[in-house]
């Protein structure tokens, strides 16, 4: 089991997701990644906390607000101060969606729009350490940033979170950086202009590990869920593209197969 106790300042801490049907999206994703929830009761706001194997792996939530983005998994960067860092982030083009709060007795968070457009959060740790399982079955994959601004977002998260890119591929074809320890990245940034469809903005997507991609890929259709690219091979392991039943996206990543980047 590969168990992360500590996280590396300015790379991905927590991943949750926005749900318009708290039970039923809980329900899935259990069910999908054999997880156990746990309720962090109203005083949370409902909150689900997903573990596997007695390890923290992702969040669940009720939309937060009116007309609050539905349906889709959130990245959380770790700070050591958020609300210096979401200032800072607002001097280098970033605009603040939610301005830092105090959650409790977990940490505090805020979340802010990249000159590019894409939503990402900030986590400063108290009692929430964020997740522990990565790289096993029901764990964390990947993260990974689908940039319509690509030059903008790299010099942004460079500037603001002390980013280290290694660059992977700098064509008009595949353009990609990864960003963290070179011998263990934390995630990409994927130059998805030309490909994401008009209307889309720029967006984190998370993977997640599991045994075997075709084996998970039929289980998200059994319950509910869309396939939307079968799982396929590529020099950094197979993958499949898939969607939870309320078009919630998601990446599968098989267990051995390569790292994602």
């Amino acid at each position: 089991m590969t168990v992360v106790t500590k996280h590396r300042l300015g790379e991905p801490c927590w991943v949750d997701y926005a749900a318009s049907d708290v039970p039923a999206a809980t329900e899935f994703y259990s069910s999908l990644f054999g997880w156990k929830a746990e309720s962090a009761g109203e005083e949370y706001g409902g909150y689900v906390s997903f573990t596997k194997d007695g390890r923290l792996v992702a969040g669940l939530g009720p939309v937060m607000g009116e007309g609050g983005p539905a349906n889709l998994w959130s990245t959380y960067l770790l700070v050591e101060d958020a609300a210096a860092t979401e200032a800072s982030a607002q001097e280098a083009g970033a605009t603040v969606l939610a301005p830092t709060m105090q959650v409790g007795d977990r940490g505090r968070l805020a979340v802010l729009a990249d000159p590019g457009g894409a939503a990402v959060g900030l986590w400063e740790p108290e009692e929430h350490r964020g997740f522990e399982l990565v790289d096993e079955p029901g764990g964390l994959g990947w993260h990974e940033l689908y940039a319509r601004d690509y030059q903008a977002q790299v010099e942004f998260y460079t500037r603001v979170f002390g980013w280290k890119m290694r660059v992977l591929g700098d064509t008009a074809d595949f353009r990609y950086s990864t960003f963290g320890d070179e011998a263990a990245p934390a995630g990409g940034v994927f130059d998805a202009d030309g490909m994401l469809p008009e209307g889309v903005p720029s967006h984190w997507v998370v993977y997640f590990t599991v045994a075997d991609t075709a084996t998970a890929s039929a289980r998200v259709v059994e319950l509910g869920g869309t396939v939307l690219r079968d799982p396929w091979d590529s020099e950094f392991g197979r993958f499949a593209q898939v969607t939870d039943p309320f078009g919630g996206l998601f990446f599968l990543h098989e267990a051995g197969s390569g790292s994602a980047a």
